[in-house]
């Protein structure tokens, strides 16, 4: 009876031996995923390659002018344009991890990632985007002080306080981050290699695993649904609070509060609507779901300096001062060549 147990064990070992080899040999068989790109078109991948150079160069030249203006126009002793400030490098970040990439697919015959690079990509977009759906929740809060409590605006918005909250954003989105990553390298990959998809993302990548995925992508779903949904519906409450505080103001000032409110309002349906369809859902993907993905990884960070510009009369003046200056527009021309250049070559 002993000699049989141990015969057991032995076997039992050698099983599992051989699956980790498997699962590790699985793992290796893949070292670069295919992109399928948007289309697979020839004469709609050259309109798209004309189309999204011009979106990427806006969002470029865009959130530049809106950090220079923060910046040389002394507005970031103000804490709502201290954190449009950063959200406009975070908008440029974010756009840059998937953008360039996917405007240079554009014209090439086979697309194509490492495995490194892919993880790297899945990593980046979600820290860039989940800073930014933490940096517009606390401009949510930022703009409910401001409205809700005029009065002790200055001594809850303090220098201090506004260093930590942004602290809090990108921890925050390195924490969330870690997870995605962490819950996609220890999968296998054994083949397919074809993504259907301009980037690396979890939903795509979770089905190429050459094993169960259901519970990896319960994990994933509660991490990033939770965050996307629970933000926004942070965002709404504090705006229907914020429109509801407006009746006791008075006119010029509801009307300043509504430009400012309106603009912040505008971006949240833009980035959270196509972000609630892709994370708030299991483990599945849909052909569209490259689509949907173009509108909170291009449109929105091209979209926010213009929104944020044209309603606030605060920023455009700021705009005008520091354009009538030599120095200033020289440096927006040189901005202007460089990314010519870039997108050039």
């Amino acid at each position: 009876i002993q000699i049989h147990k141990d015969q057991c064990f032995k076997q039992i070992k050698i099983t599992l031996i051989k699956g980790e080899t498997n699962s590790m040999g699985k793992r290796n068989n893949v070292t670069e995923f295919v992109f399928w790109g948007l289309s697979q078109n020839l004469e709609v991948e050259e309109v798209c390659f004309v189309v999204f150079s011009f979106f990427y160069s806006v969002i470029l030249l865009g959130n530049l002018l809106i950090m220079l203006t923060v910046y040389k126009g002394n507005l970031f002793k103000f804490p709502m344009y201290f954190f449009l400030g950063y959200l406009s490098f975070v908008d440029i970040c974010y756009s840059s991890v998937t953008a360039p990439k996917m405007i240079v697919d554009l014209l090439a015959k086979r697309k194509t990632i490492s495995y490194e690079g892919c993880m790297l990509q899945v990593f980046t977009v979600h820290f860039f985007g989940c800073t930014e759906i933490f940096i517009l929740t606390v401009m949510a809060y930022d703009r409910y002080v401001a409205i809700c409590k005029p009065l002790h605006y200055m001594t809850i918005m303090g220098p201090d306080r506004c260093n930590k909250m942004l602290l809090g954003t990108w921890v925050g989105g390195f924490l969330h981050s870690i997870i995605q990553v962490a819950l996609i390298v220890p999968l296998p990959f054994c083949g397919p290699n074809e993504i259907d998809h301009y980037f690396c993302d979890v939903h795509p990548m979770l089905k190429l695993a050459c094993t169960d995925t259901y519970i990896v992508g319960v994990v994933v779903t509660a991490n990033s649904g939770t965050i996307t949904l629970g933000s926004f519906v942070i965002l709404l409450i504090s705006y229907t609070v914020i429109l509801v505080s407006l009746r006791k103001q008075s006119a010029d000032g509801r009307r300043k509060a509504l430009s400012t409110c309106g603009s912040h309002i505008a971006v949240i349906i833009i980035f959270f609507g196509p972000c609630t369809f892709m994370y708030m859902r299991p483990d599945t993907t849909f052909s569209e779901d490259k689509m949907v993905a173009v509108f909170y990884t291009i449109v929105t960070p091209m979209l926010n300096p213009l929104i944020y510009t044209m309603r606030n009369a605060e920023v455009k003046n700021a705009m005008k001062k520091l354009w009538g200056r030599k120095v200033f527009r020289s440096k927006v021309l040189c901005i202007i060549i460089i990314i010519i250049f870039v997108l050039r070559f």
